[in-house]
Formats: C-alpha cells, structure tokens, sequence
C-alpha cells in the first residue's frame, strides 16, 4: 500500500514512516515542505500527484496550554486541516486514519473510559481534537484512533523534560491527581501500521498498558535513569497551567482485542525501551 503520513517529521509521523517500511508498505512522508493541510487545492494536489491507498493523519496544533491563546489557528490546523485531509482521501477512494486524544473526554471517575463515553473536552486543543474526529467523517473508510501521553525518541516530551530538570537541581513540582498511560510511538506506530492494513473501521482507544500519575511517571523515569532529584507532588489547581486537563485518562482498550489487534506493551516496558537507547545518545 501506498500511504501519506502526514505530520512526518513529528514524533509520531517519523515513527510510523518508519513502521511503514518495516511492514512492507510504502510510506509517503508529508510535512509543511510537501504541502500545507490548512490548504485545500494544495492537499488535492499532492494526492493527485500520489493516489495513495491510505493516509496516516499525523499532522496536529499539539500546544495544549499555548492553544487557549490561539484558538483560531489551532481549530484551523486541527478541524480545516482534517477536514481537507478527509476529503482528498475520499476522492481517491483512500483510507483514513486520524489520530485523536485523550483529551476529547471529560476525564471524570476513576474507571477507564471506553470509546462510546461522552465526548466533553476541557480545553481548546481538545475541542478541536474532537472537532477534528467529526470532519474526518468526511472519508468513508475511517479509524480514529485515540492515544495518550505520547513519548518518542524524537521532539520534545515530558521524559526528557524530567530528565533535564534533574540535572539542573531543584525540586520538580509534577502534577498527582492526573492519571493515564504513557504512550511509546514506537509501540503506537506498530499497531497503526497494523491497522491501516485491515478494513475494521471504527473508533478505538490506543495506549500502553497500565496507568499511573505524571508524578508516578516522574518518580519512575528518576529511578530506571538513575538520576536523583526531589520531585514534589502537587494537584492540577496548585500547578495552574493555562489549560485544564483531564484528572481521568484511563482508556479501557478492550475494542482493540475484540477486533483482534494486538495491544501495546506495558508504559514500563517502553520506558525501559526508549530509555535504553535515549541515555546512550543524549
């Protein structure tokens, strides 16, 4: 097969260019250089010029708090974008994937949240996120899949974020009261691939196994690199960030096995991966 991946440069596209060749497809990597999503004559170019079999959407405003600043341009890129995407898909008879977030949901109780739980997002990045799923409706023959807490040896991410601060001193503040799965895109990348293969359309939730709090996280990412620093526990009030975030983004993936998709490795697993092989390089 033959599939755009939008978002290419990015930490998930680069990944999922990547799983593409492994499984013996042929990636057509895009970024802004290729063409810009927000374009619509531009997007029906480069899938003129293409014909692709299917399209991995990648490409997102992923600046959560910065989002509540610039509404406009992240509802532009996040829902126009898409939407254009969806559309060129569907002119070529292309399939569709749209990667989503854990962020369209309420984040309310404690049970892990399933893909028919109410869409009812708490910021602008997740407003448009869910706006986004809607206008990929536009394809036909569409997966969106929904992740969280992303993590890859490539861009920025709080794993490397925590691992700087450590080395500056001080004690770290980390939110507690939040809690979800970290995501490898290496890990994510694979079942995306995967997924793009088959015809079992539909909304999935898509993580690494087990949950924990970005503090939990924290303290983990410390103790397996070896690195010591006081981390302090604080609640999502005391950190005030300018975007409110769901307290709960435990996903159930139980659609995945049903459908017969291999889940994701445990968050542990993957950390232990990409620390591996981060620490030799940083």
């Amino acid at each position: 097969m033959k599939v755009i991946v939008t978002g290419a440069h990015g930490q998930l596209g680069s990944d999922v260019v990547c799983a593409l060749q492994k499984s013996g497809h042929t990636p057509i990597p895009a970024d802004r250089e290729e063409f810009d999503i927000t374009d619509a004559d531009q997007t029906q170019a480069f899938f003129l010029l293409h014909r692709p079999d299917a399209v991995i959407h990648c490409a997102a405003y992923t600046a959560v708090d910065k989002a509540e600043s610039e509404a406009d341009i992240c509802r532009l890129v996040n829902v126009t974008g898409t939407e254009n995407v969806a559309r060129a898909a569907e002119m070529f008879h292309a399939k569709m994937l749209y990667i989503s977030t854990d962020y369209i949901y309420g984040g309310q109780g404690e049970t892990p949240l399933c893909e028919s739980s109410p869409a009812s997002p708490l910021n602008v990045y997740g407003q448009t996120k869910y706006a986004g799923e809607l206008a990929a409706q536009k394809c036909s023959r569409l997966f969106v899949v929904r992740t969280s807490w992303v993590f890859g040896l490539g861009g920025c991410n709080f794993i490397k974020t925590i691992l700087r601060l450590a080395k500056s001193g001080g004690t770290l503040r980390v939110v507690c009261d939040q809690v979800g799965s970290p995501t490898f895109t290496e890990d994510l990348a694979v079942l995306l691939c995967a997924m793009i293969g088959t015809d079992k359309y539909g909304t999935y939730n898509a993580t690494n196994e087990n949950f924990c709090s970005w503090f939990d996280f924290a303290q983990t990412i410390l103790r397996k690199s070896g690195q010591s620093a006081k981390v302090l526990p604080v609640s999502s009030e005391e950190y005030s960030a300018p975007a409110v975030r769901p307290k709960n983004s435990r996903l159930s993936k139980q659609k995945l096995s049903d459908n017969g998709f291999s889940r994701l490795p445990s968050w542990e697993d993957a950390l232990d991966r990409f620390l591996a092989r981060y620490l030799v390089s940083a």
